[in-house]
């Protein structure tokens, strides 16, 4: 074994009896087990909720939506998107056709995306997650039905149970010049609510309707303003949009999850780099402790030092002595704190130790995802700020040196 190293191990693991230093040296070992063990809890956590805000995003926003290069709508009716629609790899089809109108429940008035889906948009097992009230419902006894969000329930005070009073819609009448009678430039249809979701604020200003309602009340009998795909666990998404975009050309656009909504992914990634920052701060502060304990160490082992010398230690092996005390404090603290960190984010998957502060409908605890690749990062991140530290507190120990000599 490497002389340098093994002293340092029986300076850290010494059992003769207990100094103040090697209590201190356990301290410190515990700020960087307790730091080590928060930020990996931490970042499974932030995992977690990222999960469930992708995947209740993923129940609007498809896995590859086809939309029109210029212009709002198109005529899905070609041979290719007909081919498309037949694709053994295809999970889910839909056309959708949306745009903004007003709507009217009693005496209220709210502006709102109206989005009207084909039958493939129910395939989504996952959207029943998503309903706050009643059921998520696009047809009844032959007639359509409407599914809205949180917000235009709020804003409209609408009551689901209520089959008197429907939803007015209001869009604007294609074609139409100013009239002298303004209801004359709008066309109007009622339609029931069956349900109520909640899933972000991006979101829950949508009614979701059958495509067909759509059209009547937009007068457009054939285009869409996008086509959804969805598709079978395993299937290639990168290979599948680069041969869909080849294929049909540079009037349309083919976009994935992340394409779809940028700002989503953006924010995600700035608070989850934010965090890893702050927690590493704090786990820098938790590490730099170990100059301190290194510097006790050496005026502890002060006759040690002088000892070594004489019997031909250079300053190297003194400074790699302590270089690798502070080490091994920190990366015992490190691997310490990781496993409990993961043990008890097990426990957090399997149980639902911590709940949130209120009951929801897809999640009643705290969410976790484990990423090993977040284990490894923290591992290099407390290495690297401990070599830095241990390097310093090196540097401090041979200072003095030929004082410590003299005292021999």
């Amino acid at each position: 074994m490497n002389t340098s190293i093994y002293i340092a191990k029986r300076y850290l693991f010494s059992s003769k009896k207990m100094h103040a230093i090697n209590i201190i040296s356990g301290i410190s070992m515990m700020g960087v087990l307790i730091g080590s063990a928060a930020l990996i809890i931490v970042l499974s956590a932030f995992n977690g909720l990222e999960k469930v805000v992708l995947n209740l995003y993923s129940n609007f926003s498809p896995e590859l939506r086809i939309e029109a290069r210029m212009g709002k709508t198109f005529d899905p009716n070609t041979p290719y998107f007909k081919s498309l629609n037949k694709d053994a790899r295809l999970f889910s089809y839909t056309d959708v056709l949306q745009e903004k109108v007003l709507i009217m429940y009693g005496n209220k008035s709210f502006i709102s995306t109206l989005k009207g889906v084909s039958d493939d948009f129910l395939k989504n097992k996952m959207l029943d997650s998503t309903i706050s009230d009643g059921s998520f419902t696009l047809h009844s006894d032959g007639r359509p039905m409407a599914v809205i969000g949180a917000i235009v329930q709020n804003n409209l005070s609408v009551n689901i149970r209520d089959e008197q009073s429907p939803l007015q819609i209001y869009s604007p009448r294609r074609g139409t010049a100013v009239s002298v009678n303004p209801e004359d430039e709008f066309t109007t249809r009622g339609i029931l609510s069956s349900g109520v979701f909640s899933i972000q604020q991006e979101f829950d200003d949508i009614v979701v309707v059958p495509i067909e309602f759509t059209r009547e009340l937009l007068d457009i009998p054939v285009e869409v303003s996008s086509i959804d795909l969805n598709y079978n666990k395993g299937t290639d998404l990168d290979n599948v949009q680069a041969e869909i975009q080849d294929k049909i050309g540079n009037n349309f656009t083919v976009k994935n999850r992340k394409e779809q909504d940028t700002e989503l992914y953006k924010v995600l990634g700035g608070e989850r780099l934010s965090i890893f920052m702050i927690l590493t701060f704090v786990l820098t502060i938790a590490i730099f402790n170990i100059i301190g304990t290194l510097t006790m160490l050496v005026i502890d082992k002060r006759k040690d030092i002088a000892v070594l010398t004489s019997l031909g230690a250079d300053r190297n092996l003194i400074q790699r002595i302590f270089f690798f005390e502070g080490m091994m404090i920190s990366i015992i603290g490190c691997i310490i704190g990781l496993v409990l960190g993961l043990l008890f984010c097990t426990l957090q998957q399997h149980y639902g130790l911590i709940k949130l502060g209120e009951k929801m409908t897809v999640v009643d605890a705290y969410p976790i995802a484990i990423k090993m690749v977040d284990s490894v990062i923290v591992f290099l991140t407390v290495t690297v700020i401990s070599a830095i530290a241990s390097g310093i507190s090196a540097r401090l120990s041979v200072k003095g040196l030929d004082d410590i000599k003299q005292d021999l």
